[in-house]
């Protein structure tokens, strides 16, 4: 009998790569689903903590939890760099500003990629699931969440791992607001992600992430189901 498939899905216990973890369970079945989660030197781990309570209501059983080098302390993200405070905004600010965001890692997400490859050639799987979303990449501000890095990581994996993995992005082309939609379509466990940049024990509400997401679940007609520190 062949070897079922196995999929790897990057992890990071917010919205959107939850979603991805639950298309992956429905396709591959959980007990063939890969999640990885990184440290990457960002200033606190409550999406870690996030990553390890979705993981376990979805069933999965194998979920790597892995700390990079200290490659990205002094490149200017306020997720890392300790002197910078993360960024407060409106929907609208969020919606017009352009440029690259004061929370950009630089060249992250090619990092987390290349490791969830390595990770599929030695066990085995050969989809990657990656949660990029288009208001990621609006107005540049995410470079490395753009269809651009998306299809060029895309080729750089399969051709690197010699045609043996995949990287699916099924996001891509959805706004937040059309993110949630699906999540809730799936039956996404929303209650217990972690968007926001702020560490505290509510979700802070002001930050870029809490204003995206709670503008999606509200275009959706739905209250988020987490706790604020605004409400």
């Amino acid at each position: 009998m062949d070897n079922p498939r196995k999929a790897l899905v990057l992890l990071s216990g917010g919205v959107d790569s939850t979603i991805c973890a639950g298309l992956a369970c429905r396709e591959f079945g959980p007990q063939n689903v890969l999640a990885i989660s990184l440290y990457y030197g960002q200033k606190h781990a409550k999406e870690i903590e996030a990553a390890r309570a979705v993981t376990k209501h979805l069933g999965i059983k194998d979920h790597i939890i892995q700390q990079l080098p200290d490659i990205f302390n002094g490149g200017g993200s306020t997720l890392i760099d300790q002197d910078k405070q993360n960024p407060e905004t409106t929907y609208e600010e969020l919606n017009i500003s352009e440029g690259v965001s004061p929370t950009y890692v630089p060249f992250r997400n090619a990092n987390f990629l290349s490791v969830a490859t390595s990770i599929c050639l030695v066990k085995g799987a050969d989809t990657i699931f990656y949660g990029a979303h288009a208001e990621d990449a609006r107005n540049w501000a995410y470079p490395d969440c753009t269809p651009e890095f998306n299809g060029a990581m895309a080729n750089a994996i399969y051709i690197g791992s010699y045609m043996k993995v995949r990287l699916v992005t099924p996001l891509q082309w959805l706004s937040k607001s059309e993110v949630v939609a699906l999540g809730v379509k799936i039956g996404t466990p929303f209650e217990l992600t972690w968007s926001c940049y702020n560490g505290f024990d509510k979700a802070c509400g002001v930050c870029p992430a809490c204003v995206g997401r709670l503008h999606a679940f509200e275009q959706n007609g739905l209250v988020d189901p987490i706790d604020y520190k605004t409400s």
